[in-house]
């Protein structure tokens, strides 16, 4: 009798464990499910410079990240070294959706043509979560120069050897300066700065001659008459500088570079995250408001959710590539 009793003892004993193991997994479970994406701050970093596009449109995507998330949302300038810096510390983040890249064809495309020792594998150390949008830029020079067409500057180039300098801040600049050089024979010292501001900057005072501007810096200047429209580098025309033609359509056919923008996640992004800031972003892409707003800056708002991103991402490398094979830029 005393043995069947210790055995509904150790009976009892035992049922009682296991359904509080089960309560508190079930408590556990419930708790979890409880835990809301985002729920502190989330840092946007920006590879580079404080004054370029990218900045420009990240801090407006934060505003409107904070709205739709009820949660506040920074941007952290990490520029420097090709906007690689700031890349690389994405790359090497925990992936627990407080910390994002924005991005793109610079960060992505351009890099792996640029450095031999690139800290990161684009493609495979981010989470792509979305296209953003496109980006137009122009060729300009400012207003102390004989010339005033982009035909007009090739022939005082060539007239000129070594009279002319370009300054580049970014891997479109740079592509743009170097493939005139080459396509045309031109003899134009290349001067590399850290971000683009400082190159616009010394355009105006004419310590430089020719920069490849974005929209959001370039237009206000073109309308105050401090700086010169010569062309623009996509193939069909802007409509806020109509009158200026193309490079394609003047001296070289068929030239066109389209710079991007995108944000990524480090790699491992959980699927869950990246589809709810996947979807926050083409929300906010939808908004008219937005769109105006970024429109304004230079960028053509695209969106593009997580999984084409992630294709496009991969498929844009070798099209960059052939931009510097075609300007002969070797990686440094």
């Amino acid at each position: 009798m005393m043995r069947v009793r210790a055995a509904l003892l150790v009976a009892t004993v035992g049922a009682i464990a296991a359904l509080a193991t089960l309560g508190g997994a079930k408590v556990n479970a419930q708790e979890n499910a409880q835990v809301k994406w985002p729920s502190k701050r989330v840092t946007l970093v920006v590879p580079v410079g404080a004054g370029t596009i990218t900045d420009a449109a990240a801090r407006l995507l934060a505003d409107y990240l904070k709205n739709h998330f009820g949660q506040p949302f920074l941007v952290e300038n990490r520029p420097g070294a090709g906007a690689t810096i700031g890349s690389r510390y994405v790359a090497r983040s925990a992936a627990d959706g407080y910390t994002f890249l924005l991005g793109g064809n610079t960060t992505h495309s351009v890099a792996p043509s640029f450095f031999k020792n690139l800290p990161y594998d684009p493609v495979s150390d981010f989470t792509p979560v979305a296209h953003i949008g496109k980006l137009s830029s122009f060729l300009a020079t400012n207003s102390q120069q004989p010339f005033k067409t982009i035909e007009e500057m090739a022939r005082f180039a060539k007239a000129n050897p070594g009279a002319l300098s370009y300054g580049h801040g970014n891997a479109t600049g740079q592509i743009v300066g170097e493939t005139m050089k080459k396509k045309l024979g031109l003899d134009i010292v290349a001067v590399p700065y850290a971000s683009n501001p400082p190159a616009i900057a010394d355009l105006i005072s004419n310590g430089l001659q020719l920069v490849t501007v974005d929209f959001l810096n370039g237009v206000p200047l073109v309308e105050a008459g401090k700086i010169v429209p010569l062309a623009v580098a996509s193939k069909a025309r802007n409509p806020q500088l109509p009158h200026t033609p193309t490079i394609h359509e003047t001296l070289i056919a068929g030239f066109e570079v389209l710079p991007w923008v995108g944000l990524f996640g480090p790699p491992n992004l959980p699927r869950d995250i990246t589809e709810q800031m996947s979807n926050a972003l083409g929300k906010i892409l939808a908004d008219e408001t937005f769109v105006t707003r970024l429109q304004r800056m230079g960028p053509e708002p695209y969106y593009m959710p997580s999984e084409p991103f992630t294709a496009f991402v991969a498929a844009d490398v070798p099209v960059w590539a052939e931009h510097a094979r075609t300007a002969g830029i070797a990686p440094q």
